[in-house]
């Protein structure tokens, strides 16, 4: 992993030492989440639990990652058992990044939506440019952030990420800080970056490991979550009705309310 590498066709990754850059990039799917880009982050995260102190997972320059690839979803019509198996393989990469033995940073910029946020939710810090906006829009598909709440509710509380559940509109940058799901945001994200890297690759890498196995222990909420989270998604990505909303507005930009 050292230097510039294609670590898969969906990612990109660089070591720098005990520092990895985990890149999502899809950029002919503006960073959609498939089944691909679900394996090369599971692999390379399997990975780092070996070795890296600090990993930084980060989009494009315009967007982040929106969540599912509608146009792949709407190919085919999953079965039940084929959701659960996509919605287990998400959370548990989601959990990865949460309890794994290195501190996990989000880099944002642009647009995050959907899964992305789940993404966002689950890492132990997340810092953002100033134009990034977040947003839960699957409620106005019939579905629900099923797999994200767990991990959200955690970071920003049930109140918040209520809110951001039925009110489906993006929350930008500066509310994001003031509600924690942002720890901090700046015109050069970059740079942000750069200075919490500085101090934070001081810090022993048995302590953060010996830190986030205390801080799993004293909430489990997330691992609590799982069962009925995983479940819930499966339920609702394996209903037909779901699948020709989504396929619909794929193909045609359509809400639902749109389709006479």
């Amino acid at each position: 992993m050292d230097g510039l590498t294609p670590a898969g066709a969906t990612v990109i990754t660089r070591r720098e030492g005990d520092l990895c850059y985990l890149q999502l990039h899809r950029p002919d799917a503006d960073n959609a989440i498939n089944d691909a880009m679900l394996a090369d982050c599971g692999a390379v995260l399997h990975d780092c639990t070996a070795w890296a102190r600090v990993v930084v997972v980060e989009g494009l320059p315009h967007v982040f990652c929106p969540g599912a690839d509608l146009h792949e979803a709407g190919r085919s019509r999953p079965d039940r058992q084929s959701a659960t198996r996509n919605a287990e393989a998400l959370y548990g990469l989601w959990l990865l990044l949460k309890r794994g033995p290195f501190i996990s940073i989000a880099h944002v910029r642009g647009k995050v939506s959907a899964g992305g946020v789940g993404f966002v939710a689950a890492c132990d810090l997340v810092l953002c440019a100033d134009d990034a906006t977040f947003s839960l829009p699957e409620l106005l598909f019939g579905l629900m952030p099923a797999c994200v709440l767990p991990f959200l509710i955690d970071r920003v509380g049930s109140a918040r990420a209520h809110a951001m559940t039925l009110l489906t509109q993006a929350v930008a940058a500066p509310q994001a800080v003031a509600w924690g799901l942002a720890d901090a945001s700046a015109a050069d994200s970059a740079n942000l970056l750069r200075m919490h890297l500085l101090r934070l690759r001081l810090l022993p890498r048995d302590a953060i490991a010996r830190y986030k196995r205390y801080a799993a222990s004293l909430d489990g909420g997330v691992e609590a979550g799982r069962g009925k989270a995983v479940a819930a998604n499966a339920e609702l990505f394996s209903d037909p009705a779901t699948h020709d909303k989504l396929a619909r507005y794929a193909a045609t930009g359509q809400f639902p309310w749109e389709v006479v």
